[in-house]
């Protein structure tokens, strides 16, 4: 829903009716994640994307029919169906989709409210009716605040709000069920909780050429990019124009004072003991997912040694990725982002890092319940 933030508030301002299909449930080796959307609007135009193409065509026209009749509808697409082909999910996987209308004045204004703490990066979560007895595709938005619209009961309202902060705070999106008017271990009313989380950081220190690189990388995959240096002819905002920040600050300084959590990524791009060491002394004090560090083989050694003489443990060191990224055999600076990225991936998700080509299984894995830190060397 977030990469659809400015089409679906134009088409609100502008009054255009617009039907929105969101994936709910994946089996198999499906192409996007629950949580992928597509809208489309009454005269044909599409932002985002269900399946990556594979049934693109069929949800644009099931949309359409929802626009028409006003009336949220459930489909279903996989190898169970007698059109699998036909509609061109060939990847093996199922994917359930809910299709819901945004053409009444309610339901667009609980929409509305969504958009809107979305574009404030504030914590935010949409409860949705995808089967049962409850009004298909009935919608509330839930914030730590309060909360918007109904499932059509007070007490299935009540169940999913205390439902969806509770996925707030894990930064959970999946299925929740229900009796008809909240009752627990009941299975009357399936609902869809999908959570909005502010977008994860990516602090990259050194003004170098490959932070350009990075930062370019890390904003492309979706995170919040700073770029910190403490020279201010570097860290200017003309060599970086993909961060969102560039900081002119002692990295450790700026490290002390910003808000890091698990789903962080820190990239020390400076390779100077005299950057590296007090930052890196405060980085293994945060909860940072990710610590990449630029540098020499031989330097790490080095850096290593000085870390411990500052007392640092063998497991806090085991935390260091370094030299920093995946071997591609990369030689560029863009080449390198991407070996970077690529590492940040893998430490998120836990890969393998290896060919899909040589491997047998499933593609995509299960997404862990919380973010992976990156395994020591």
């Amino acid at each position: 829903m977030r990469e659809l933030l400015d089409p679906l508030r134009g088409w609100l301002d502008d009054g255009t009716p617009f039907a929105v299909a969101t994936v709910v449930d994946v089996l198999g080796s499906a192409p996007r994640r629950p949580g992928a959307a597509m809208a489309v609007t009454a005269d044909g135009r599409v932002a985002g994307s269900v399946s990556g193409g594979c049934v693109e065509g069929a949800v644009y026209e099931a949309a359409g029919e929802s626009i028409r009749t006003g009336a949220a509808s459930w489909h279903t697409y996989g190898i169970s169906d007698d059109d699998a082909f036909a509609v061109g999910l060939t990847c093996g996987g199922t994917l359930g989709v809910l299709v819901r209308p945004y053409t009444g004045p309610g339901e667009r204004a609980v929409l509305a409210g969504l958009l809107d703490a979305l574009g404030r990066a504030e914590s935010v979560a949409l409860a949705t009716v995808t089967g049962g007895s409850a009004p298909l595709g009935a919608q509330q938005v839930v914030r730590g605040g309060g909360s918007a619209g109904s499932l059509g009961d007070p007490g299935l309202d009540r169940a999913a709000r205390l439902d969806a902060l509770g996925s707030l705070a894990q930064g959970a999106t999946g299925v929740r069920r229900y009796g008809t008017h909240g009752e627990l271990r009941e299975q009357d009313v399936t609902v869809f909780v999908q959570t909005f989380t502010p977008p994860p950081r990516m602090l990259v220190f050194g003004a170098i050429d490959h932070a350009a690189a990075t930062a370019r990388m890390g904003a492309f995959l979706g995170y919040r990019v700073t770029v910190c240096d403490a020279r201010p002819a570097f860290a200017t905002r003309e060599r970086f124009p993909f961060a969102d920040e560039v900081v002119r600050a002692w990295p450790h300084d700026y490290l002390a004072r910003t808000e890091v959590d698990e789903r962080t990524v820190l990239c020390v791009l400076t390779h100077d003991p005299k950057f590296d060491i007090p930052l890196l002394l405060a980085a293994l004090r945060t909860p940072a997912g990710y610590i990449g560090v630029m540098g020499s083989r031989r330097t790490h050694e080095d850096r290593r040694a000085r870390l411990r003489a500052e007392g640092v443990g063998e497991r806090d060191l085991a935390r260091l990725a370094a030299p920093i990224g995946l071997d591609l055999g990369a030689r560029t600076a863009e080449e390198t982002a991407v070996s970077i990225a690529a590492e940040i991936v893998k430490s998120r998700w836990g890969g393998t890092g290896l060919p899909l080509a040589g491997l047998a299984g499933a593609i995509h894995g299960p997404a862990p319940a919380a973010p992976h830190r990156l395994a020591g060397r």
